[in-house]
């Protein structure tokens, strides 16, 4: 199976793992010449508490997703690094449930392949807390490269 797209999932928390995260996309997209898509899904929640901060006046209702998600960090920082590499990239953004809006994402943009990072949780805050990643990799249409960074504790 070939692969063409390559779905980078990130969150707020990716910030301090933006670059490992690059790197991992790069190590599959470079040598294939596939192109990058960067998604953030966000919730309404998280779209309110931020709105000021981003910059916009509209509530949730009547903003585009797209430019939500190229504003949010860590976007900024991985559109540089995919630029300097010369890997070709766009920007998606996503307002709802997040796992499902980046397994909706990777459907739509025709992911053959979906990258994201997850957090350090000991099995029994998976079980009270849930876990998006895990969500993500149970849906996903298509193979997972999980990127768990040992050095961050969140």
């Amino acid at each position: 199976m070939a692969i063409d797209t390559v779905l980078l999932a990130v969150g707020p928390m990716d910030t301090v793992r933006a670059e490992g995260l690059a790197d991992t996309v790069l190590e599959i997209a470079e040598p294939l010449d596939a192109s990058v898509v960067i998604g953030h899904a966000f919730t309404e929640d998280e779209y309110e508490e931020f709105r000021e901060d981003l910059g916009f006046e509209e509530r949730v209702e009547n903003v585009d997703p797209d430019d939500v998600a190229a504003r949010r960090p860590p976007v900024g920082d991985l559109e540089e690094i995919f630029a300097e590499a010369d890997v070709e990239y766009e920007v998606r953004g996503a307002l709802g449930e997040v796992s499902s809006e980046v397994v909706d994402m990777a459907i739509d943009v025709g992911a053959d392949r979906l990258v994201l990072g997850g957090r350090r949780r000991s099995p029994a805050e998976k079980a009270v807390l849930g876990s998006v990643s895990q969500d993500i990799i149970l849906q996903a249409p298509c193979p997972v490269t999980y990127f768990r960074d040992l050095d961050v504790m969140e």
